[in-house]
């Protein structure tokens, strides 16, 4: 979940300074035609694209993320192996490998594109899985990047922030005409802005749905990926594992929302903002081999 949080966060805070900007300037006056299309795909998939390159930055300073230059430990030495020899069987360029410092068994992948790529693992997951569990866990990892979900996660974010930006307008458009009235021939007014903004933000958290939708789907594709790449049981006895280490513990809703690595927690609502499926469900996809 580490790399949709940081990404999707990212997105929405760039997204934040370009609508600041954007009404600073008066191009949010631009309420229909060919300038509305122009500004919503500039800044839809500006925000989006910038988030993307700058994904394996934010997540290495976030995450305090130490990267392995050359392997100090055996068992770092055996870490870089691991993601050297997987990915060169996924067919992508090696990517960086690190650690960070995180009581709960968790890793990620993220990059601008498949040959530059960063994958880490957290202290925590070293510490409460096997070898061959954590080699399941990185398979999992290398195949998000050979699949390239960031890549389509961009594009798809870039998609629904145009459609976000020109909802938002033309329902602050239409409001405000029909609170001025239809002979009203001035500029746009306070209503105009007021409900743009509002729409913003309720079109915002609904584009968040999908992309979540989206993130639990390719989360079974890159377990068949881990599996392929490291085995099929140690792939289900990785997820056997997460499940060891949260279930037994009611920590809040809050810790689990900010790792999600155990997938979607709570009931209703609360599941359409997961980024990962239940971990029942991925064990069951690979026990019969769905994908």
């Amino acid at each position: 979940m580490l790399r949709v949080l940081l990404y999707v966060g990212t997105n929405f805070a760039i997204l934040a300074v370009l609508f600041v900007v954007l009404n600073i300037l008066g191009i949010g006056d631009t309420t229909q035609g060919t300038g509305l299309l122009v500004m919503a795909v500039l800044f839809g998939f500006g925000g989006s694209l910038i988030s993307l390159f700058i994904s394996k930055w934010m997540a290495k300073r976030s995450m305090g993320v130490q990267i392995i230059q050359q392997p100090t430990t055996q068992f770092e030495q055996w870490l870089f192996e691991i993601v050297q020899r997987q990915s060169e069987r996924a067919g992508i360029r090696m990517p960086e490998v690190g650690i960070f410092e995180s009581p709960e068994p968790n890793a990620f992948a993220t990059g601008w594109n498949r040959n530059d790529a960063l994958v880490a693992v957290s202290t925590g997951l070293l510490q409460h899985m096997t070898k061959d569990e954590v080699e399941a866990v990185v398979g999992h990892e290398i195949s998000h990047v050979a699949n390239g979900d960031m890549v389509t996660l961009a594009l798809i974010q870039g998609v629904l922030n145009t459609f976000v930006i020109i909802l938002a307008r033309v329902i602050g458009g239409f409001v405000d005409s029909a609170l001025r009235g239809q002979n009203d021939e001035g500029g746009p007014g306070i209503g105009y802005f007021v409900v743009s903004i509002i729409a913003e933000i309720v079109l915002g958290f609904l584009a968040s749905i999908v992309v979540m939708w989206f993130s639990r789907y390719r989360e079974f594709r890159a377990d068949a990926g881990g599996a392929d790449l490291a085995g099929r049981q140690k792939m289900i006895d990785a997820l056997r594992a997460l499940q060891r280490v949260h279930q037994p513990h009611d920590l809040p809703a809050g810790e689990f929302a900010a790792f999600g690595i155990s997938g979607g927690i709570g009931d209703g609502i609360k599941k359409l903002f997961a980024s990962h499926p239940p971990l029942e469900e991925r064990i069951a996809a690979l026990e019969s081999g769905r994908r």
